[in-house]
């Protein structure tokens, strides 16, 4: 973990010092004020699923700070339901900003507000999609009572409502779901901007203003809980005012070829589309990969791509999500093999001691077959890696074992290899 993480600082530094002076730029960002980004990623993951066998639903999720200050994201997972049937499921994840308070509280209480709106005998589809649209407007309604007054900050949210015949999606603003159905992209939900038409009249009709394609030149999402700042205009529902936690809600009927939803925070969107990511949870569910830790992987291989958010992502599988395949278990063993024989070669090669980031450049450049879907060598960084420190603790052994002052061989690896180029 430590050799990824001083992996991901080398590799990532130029894009973590132009969001910066994006910042800047922009004015987001006071003299005074702490940077938003860490000299290196936090790369620790909490991975955790779990399964309802009697209705073939199973999840995974996972988050990691990355290179933010602050953990911000939150997310909740139900399996089951009280007072409803079974086969209903809750599953959300929401991205705060402006401090963690707002996701926070939607993470432990918007399942409440559901299960309230919906009562015992929800009506499909209207009725629930009706009964979700008021969980989160109460939601925020009990969010604003507890706020304390003046204080900024909110949270988008995106919500996934199983029910035996449909999925119902829920979202404001940014954080995002896509379902993958037979293979391919079947739906996937839209950010709320307050350039979109539909925001962008709400925005003007309650007297603010766009600029810099962000709402009074600060928010760059339209709808969330929290941000009661924009919550003022007076006169106005709150649907109607600058920013809305009114959610946009889609029902979908359930279809055999159901594979999977991703639900994610925008750090996740901001490394790979919703083809790609479809694509690599595919193939990492053929390999047999458990949903917990198919969603750590993903997270790492968004960080490698470029991600400087943080990050969280559940995943939701269905009967119809793929198998344990052996052939593609096959092919990903010997790619596994012949990553790490290759970094062996690198190393052992070179005159001087490569450092981890020219080892993983190199493999870049080169054209190596059977990488994963949508995630490509970033995918493999962590195999990588291992591979790098393991060659670097055998080359230290080695030395450690010859006599007292004597020369390392040639292509053998010191404790200092291990820390990346600048």
């Amino acid at each position: 973990m430590a050799a990824l993480a001083r992996l991901l600082e080398r590799l990532l530094w130029p894009a973590r010092k132009e969001e910066e002076a994006e910042e800047e730029e922009e004015g987001c960002r006071s003299p005074n004020r702490p940077q938003s980004l860490l000299d290196a990623p936090r790369c620790a993951q909490r991975p955790h699923g779990g399964a309802a066998a009697a209705w073939g639903l199973r999840f995974g999720a996972s988050a990691v700070q990355g290179w933010r200050a602050h953990m911000e994201d939150a997310h909740c997972a139900c399996l089951a339901l009280p007072g409803l049937p079974p086969g209903w499921a809750f599953f959300a994840v929401l991205d705060g900003h402006g401090g963690a308070r707002a996701a926070l509280f939607g993470a432990r209480h918007l399942k409440g507000q559901v299960l309230e709106a919906l009562g015992p005998e929800p009506s499909e589809p209207q009725g629930v999609c009706e009964a979700l649209r008021r969980a989160f407007l109460s939601a925020d309604a009990r969010l604003r009572a507890l706020w304390p007054r003046g204080e900024p900050g909110g949270s988008t949210a995106v919500a996934l409502l199983v029910s035996p015949r449909f999925l119902y999606l829920a979202h404001c603003g940014d954080s995002r779901a896509v379902l993958s159905r037979a293979g391919a992209v079947a739906f996937s939900t839209e950010d709320h901007r307050p350039l979109r038409p539909r925001e962008r009249e709400r925005i003007h009709d309650a007297g603010g203003t766009i600029s810099r394609r962000r709402l009074e030149g600060s928010l760059a999402v339209s709808r969330a809980l929290g941000d009661f700042a924009y919550k003022e205009a007076p006169g106005r529902p709150p649907e109607q005012q600058l920013v809305s936690a009114e959610p946009e809600v889609t029902a979908l009927a359930r279809q055999a070829e159901d594979e999977f939803m991703l639900l994610a925070s925008d750090g996740v969107w901001d490394a790979m589309s919703g083809s790609a990511l479809v694509g690599l949870v595919a193939s990492r569910l053929c390999l047999g990969l458990a949903p917990e830790l198919l969603c750590a992987q993903l997270l790492d291989t968004c960080l490698c791509k470029g991600s400087l958010d943080n990050m969280t992502c559940l995943l939701v599988c269905f009967p119809g999500a793929p198998r344990p395949c052996e052939e593609a278990i096959r092919k990903e063993v010997l790619l596994d093999a012949a990553l790490g024989r290759r970094v062996a070669e690198l190393c052992a090669s070179a005159s001087e001691p490569p450092s981890l980031n020219t080892v993983f450049r190199t493999l870049a450049s080169e054209d190596i077959p059977d990488l994963p879907p949508g995630g490509g060598l970033y995918c493999k960084a962590t195999v990588i890696a291992e591979a790098y420190s393991q060659f670097c603790q055998a080359s230290r052994q080695r030395c450690m074992k010859g006599q007292k002052g004597a020369e390392e061989p040639t292509g053998a690896l010191s404790v200092s290899a291990l820390h990346l180029e600048a």
